[in-house]
């Protein structure tokens, strides 16, 4: 067991209830009863089972992690670290999104709220687009379908996603019939694939703003994806944490069923955070 520490307090239910309604069919498990979330997670050495703890007090300074075997690889720790926001310096975002009226009682009541990353850009990128436009639940039960026939399994009973030379060899046919996706999202899901398996390495554009911009670019040039979709992937995938969805419903309807042009503008005053805006009224409407 390997224990992580968070720069600042990270508060627990919230993230914890996000691990579990986003966690994958087949490749996560979460624990309703201890709370730990397992996963695959990549690594140069190949895909391992991580088990994470956050603990029982309802905000926490560290991390507990294991591996299936062994004990977890620096960077093992560093994808986990990444996936749960543990740098974040919430005080500071705290302090700045504080001075809005609509963001001051969440803030207040949700300190130390963490943005879930990712571990793998790639699989986040390619289940975003399995979600466009669909239910949460929905868009889990295409990315189960996904891992079921084209992953590769690890241990624990956890099969890791398909890489995306798998998918794009794979052909939008057969992605479509294995999901049950539409045929323009499965064309959506192969392009995308396609550019990943090519060299759109998302992973490593997270560590340069001049790169993360220019991937933000590349997504928004492939058939089927739009803003929506490519401010997401910035948000949870390149690091962004001044991306914001403006056209999103459940951000909307937290403002008050505003139209997307008005939740931008509202939007304005909370950079360079509106990322972390984003996740207190999304947690407020759907995660509290």
């Amino acid at each position: 067991m390997t224990v992580l520490t968070a720069r600042t307090a990270v508060n627990v239910e919230p993230l914890r209830r996000w691990l579990l309604a986003h966690a994958l069919p087949g490749a996560e498990r979460h624990d309703p009863v201890t709370g730990e979330h397992t996963r695959v997670v990549p690594s140069p050495d190949g895909p391992v089972v991580v088990t994470v703890d956050l603990g029982a007090a309802p905000r926490s300074t560290t991390v507990r992690v294991r591996v299936d075997s062994g004990e977890p690889s620096a960077a093992v720790l560093a994808a986990v670290r990444r996936w749960l926001d543990l740098d974040a310096d919430t005080d500071a975002v705290e302090a700045a999104l504080a001075a809005s009226p609509d963001l001051a009682p969440l803030v207040a009541a949700r300190p130390g709220l963490r943005v879930p990353r990712t571990v793998d850009g790639a699989e986040t990128a390619l289940l975003t687009v399995l979600g466009q436009q669909v239910s949460l639940a929905a868009a889990r039960t295409f990315g189960g379908r996904l891992v079921a026939a084209l992953g590769r399994p690890v241990a624990a009973g956890l099969t890791a996603f398909p890489s995306p030379a798998v998918l794009a060899g794979a052909g939008p046919d057969v992605l479509r019939a294995t999901t049950g996706v539409t045929g323009a999202r499965a064309l959506t899901l192969h392009a995308l694939a396609v550019a990943l398996a090519e060299g759109l390495d998302l992973d490593a554009a997270a560590r340069d703003p001049d790169a993360a911009r220019r991937a933000h670019a590349d997504l928004l040039a492939l058939r089927g994806i739009g803003p929506w979709t490519a401010d997401y992937v910035a948000l949870r995938v390149l690091g962004d944490s001044d991306a914001f969805l403006g056209s999103d419903l459940v951000l909307r309807r937290a403002l008050g069923g505003v139209p997307a042009r008005e939740a931008t503008a509202r939007a304005e005053p909370w950079r360079p955070w509106r990322g972390y805006a984003l996740l207190h009224l999304w947690t407020r409407e759907v995660f509290a």
